[in-house]
């Protein structure tokens, strides 16, 4: 079930990052995007998730004092666009793009 529920959260993180008009996400604002979908986890877990979509080379991510910037790079987008698959991510069903 951990697997499934980070596959999860992946694809919601780089979908609120696609869906921002700079392509940018606060962590703190992340985590409350996860809670809407019923992914309650504190912000070290967060954190790492986006650390290993950073090192999937999904996004990157700018440490401000204790809050992390993401920013989505063009793999991350490639994967919501259905252009390409990072194992690990769940796939976006084609409704969702």
């Amino acid at each position: 079930m951990d697997r499934i529920i980070r596959e999860e959260a992946r694809l919601i993180i780089l979908k609120a990052l696609h869906d921002q008009p700079d392509g940018r996400f606060n962590s703190a604002l992340i985590q409350r995007t996860l809670e809407i979908f019923g992914i309650n986890m504190s912000r070290d877990w967060v954190h790492d998730e986006l650390a290993w979509l950073a090192t999937m080379g999904a996004i990157s991510v700018t440490e401000t004092g204790s809050v992390r910037i993401a920013s989505l790079k063009p793999k991350g987008a490639d994967h919501v666009e259905r252009r390409q698959v990072i194992e690990g991510i769940k796939r976006p069903s084609p409704q969702e793009v």
